[in-house]
């Protein structure tokens, strides 16, 4: 989704001179999904809570695309006890996802802001589908009982874009707000950086991307 940190890194890949697509999307193949990788989201959607039928993406969308890697960028919504939850699965123990242990740590500590960004109703609860899965969102705020059906739908499909874009031959990138760069003299925060970054600190932003990216 485009927001101001994407387009911050828009304008820093363009001005590096990356050759690379902005906003992309992968058409999924389904024949390309096993019976052990449909497991796999059967495991997650139940360890979530969710039942029925195994609901599966059409299509996946990312920020960029370079080469056969793509970026995407996870806002503070995405780290919470539900992502987390999606960790426990045997898909990260047996493929290797370079994200998944400063992940859980993320999860661990910024569900507060979470909740920030996710009280709205409209994003507690989700849209129909949500429901349908994982049954009707408790009040806004409160886990105690069926908690965020929105949050876990976003977890549930988190997941899904791991296990595709591994399939489907692509290495995934996930950045977020949390990450930190030495400029200056001290370490900040990736999305304190992307507000207005100035001309040294964009050139610092676009070689720690690429040596990310390998």
């Amino acid at each position: 989704m485009e927001h101001l940190m994407t387009r911050q890194l828009d304008l820093i890949l363009k001005e590096g001179g990356a050759d690379y697509d902005w906003q992309t999307e992968l058409e999924v193949v389904p024949k390309y999904l096993d019976e052990r990788g449909k497991n796999w989201l059967k495991g997650i959607l139940a360890e979530l809570g969710g039942n029925g039928t195994l609901p599966l993406l059409e299509k996946l969308k990312f920020d960029f695309k370079i080469g056969r890697q793509l970026i995407l960028w996870d806002e503070e919504l995405h780290f919470n006890r539900y992502r987390l939850a999606t960790f426990r699965s045997e898909m990260y123990q047996e493929l290797s996802f370079p994200f998944v242990e400063s992940y859980k740590r993320l999860c661990r500590t910024y569900e507060k802001e979470a909740l920030k960004a996710g009280m709205p109703q409209r994003i507690w609860s989700g849209p129909p589908v949500a429901g349908n899965l994982f049954g009707k969102a408790g009040d806004p705020g409160d886990f105690s009982g069926n908690g965020a059906s929105g949050w876990k739908l976003l977890a549930y499909n988190n997941a899904q874009i791991d296990l595709q874009t591994r399939i489907h031959g692509f290495k995934l990138l996930r950045l977020n707000p949390y990450e930190t760069l030495m400029t200056g003299g001290s370490l900040k925060r990736l999305d304190q950086l992307l507000v207005n970054p100035k001309e040294e600190q964009r050139m610092v932003i676009y070689n720690w991307l690429m040596r990310r990216l390998g």
